[in-house]
């Protein structure tokens, strides 16, 4: 996550899933999914917004190398919209995909708009 704005709800999430969150500091959302996909971290989840030009290559990149790359919410990552900002990604190791989305639904109500 960025850590200049963390999500909101990246606190609760951590004590709902009983984890220990330590905020690792990466510069842009292609080293921070780089990062995720070496295994220095476990996963980026950015709900701050971006622009579809800070994350679709490296995304791409992690889908292809196996990661899992969505929305906090779940939902696919869509580029090349009218609206070119993207509100918020999560990419992790597929084996944690369910638990962090699980856990990101359960604390939806931090979720920004």
């Amino acid at each position: 996550m960025s850590r200049t704005r963390p999500p909101a709800f990246v606190e609760e999430l951590a004590k709902r899933l009983a984890l220990d969150v330590e905020l690792v500091p990466i510069g842009s959302a292609g080293a921070k999914i780089s990062a995720v996909l070496l295994g220095e971290v476990d996963a980026y989840v950015h709900a701050g917004g971006q622009y579809e030009w800070d994350s679709a290559a490296p995304a791409a990149v992690a889908a292809a190398a196996g990661a899992h790359a969505s929305r906090v919410d779940g939902s696919p990552l869509v580029y090349n919209r009218r609206d070119p900002r993207l509100p918020d990604i999560l990419v992790c190791h597929p084996v944690s995909a369910s638990t962090l989305l699980t856990g990101i639904r359960d604390v939806s109500d931090h979720l920004p708009d």
